[in-house]
């Protein structure tokens, strides 16, 4: 009993913080409403919205918008973070995340019809304006973290961020489906509305006296250059940034892949796409449990993680049967969690305090700003060939980043400690290339 409370103490030592105790409670209950409101947009868009011809493109729209805004200004979103007071940054994006999903529920509720009075276009325009709340939402919440815990604990608490994205995975579009089936879409559009409550009242609540603050960027030109520029030139965080892109562009799309391979590879319907997703998320769970448990990531744990994670899309691309395929993916999805948290954590680890919001907002863009540019491409392979092939070229992609970052990262290292036992050997004094 002593050594099962020793690991779940390791395991959950973030929550031990006050601060970031309110602020997991309250991402529970706000990203279960957001998988609830994912769920009842895509079955708004397809079933009663978008003409049967053009369902596949129309949620896809709906989709690419929600992260467009990231792709083109993601970069100017960190330069905010860095400039303000993240936790009333993340206060606004909250109530106007919350707002948005009210309008969406009103006009679903008001007028005829299971859709109401809403429109495509509304959809689409809502969409796009979430898009731009994340934009800014993304790098506050990634880099408010270490404010709340501090270094020595940020890769737990990341991993456990990751933990509750995926158990409300889980959660959220099974009580969508309820209510969708019971009382209607536009609930769960409300729902979701009061679920960001949560979140604003545990930020409120905050003693900020705990927080551990980074230094803000007085307003300068030239300053998203320069964000870039660094994250360029140091490659601590250059290579694990390339990196997350890579996956992010053609990894990463399993929204898109599952439901085909469900539907197209193992010939079943919406009962088969649940048991991969939950199979999925269920070992994204697993998987950052064990992270969480772990010490502090690095570079080389990273690539480890991205090789072994490219193994286990490869295993699924070729499993023969659907059976075969569930017990891959709990792994697959652990691997998948493993990897992004590991990331995170590494780069927020490595980077000045001051460029931070900068940095991770690159980070975002990686793995959030190329869906759509990912998705459709992805999605195109599927079309052209089938998900087997999309799985193995994220496979293929993933494997090759990750391998090629832990052969150059390993020729840094060896380069030097060259250079230290030169410096060693040198007497003192003595000025090196100097006859």
């Amino acid at each position: 009993m002593t050594r099962l409370r020793r690991i779940a103490d390791t395991t959950f030592r973030s929550l031990h913080t006050r601060n970031y105790r309110l602020y997991f409670t309250g991402q529970i209950i706000s990203v279960s409403g957001t998988w609830m409101q994912s769920v009842a947009l895509a079955w708004l868009v397809v079933h009663y919205l978008a003409p049967r011809s053009q369902r596949g493109v129309d949620i896809g729209i709906t989709l690419a918008l929600q992260f467009l805004p990231m792709l083109l200004f993601g970069a100017w979103g960190g330069l905010i973070a860095d400039r303000v007071d993240k936790r009333r940054l993340l206060v606004t994006t909250q109530v106007s995340a919350g707002c948005l999903a009210l309008v969406l529920g009103l006009l679903v509720l008001i007028g005829p019809g299971p859709a109401g009075s809403a429109h495509l276009w509304e959809v689409y325009l809502l969409s796009l304006g979430l898009g731009v709340v994340n934009m800014f939402d993304n790098p506050a919440r990634q880099t408010f973290v270490i404010e709340m815990v501090g270094k020595n604990d940020l890769s737990n608490a990341v991993s456990l961020n990751s933990i509750v994205m995926n158990g409300a995975r889980v959660i959220g579009p099974a009580i969508g489906g309820v209510l969708i089936a019971t009382v209607g879409l536009g609930v769960c559009f409300l729902a979701n509305s009061a679920s960001y409550v949560a979140v604003i009242v545990a930020l409120m609540l905050m003693h900020r006296s705990d927080l551990h603050p980074a230094q803000r960027v007085a307003r300068a030109k030239g300053q998203l250059r320069e964000g870039v520029r660094y994250a360029w030139r140091t490659p601590n965080l250059r290579d694990p940034l390339i990196l997350v892109f890579v996956v992010g562009l053609l990894a990463y799309n399993f929204t898109v892949i599952l439901p085909l391979l469900a539907q197209e590879t193992f010939h079943g319907g919406a009962g088969t796409f649940a048991l991969l997703t939950s199979l999925m998320a269920g070992g994204a769970v697993v998987g950052g449990l064990i992270v969480a448990n772990r010490g502090k990531p690095n570079i080389h744990r990273l690539t480890a993680v991205g090789i072994a994670f490219s193994v286990m899309i490869g295993a699924v691309a070729l499993s023969p049967t659907l059976a075969a395929a569930c017990v891959v993916l709990v792994f697959m999805g652990g691997l998948s969690i493993a990897f992004i948290a590991t990331a995170n954590s590494t780069i927020q680890l490595q980077v000045e305090p001051t460029m931070r919001g900068r940095v991770m907002a690159l980070y975002a863009m990686g793995f959030l700003g190329t869906t759509p540019i990912g998705a459709p491409l992805v999605g195109w392979i599927c079309q052209t060939s089938s998900p087997r092939v999309a799985l193995l070229v994220g496979a293929v992609a993933t494997l090759a980043a990750s391998t090629l970052t832990r052969l150059r990262h390993r020729n840094e290292h060896r380069r030097l400690d060259a250079m230290s036992s030169v410096i060693d050997e040198a007497e003192p004094g003595t000025e090196l290339g100097v006859a």
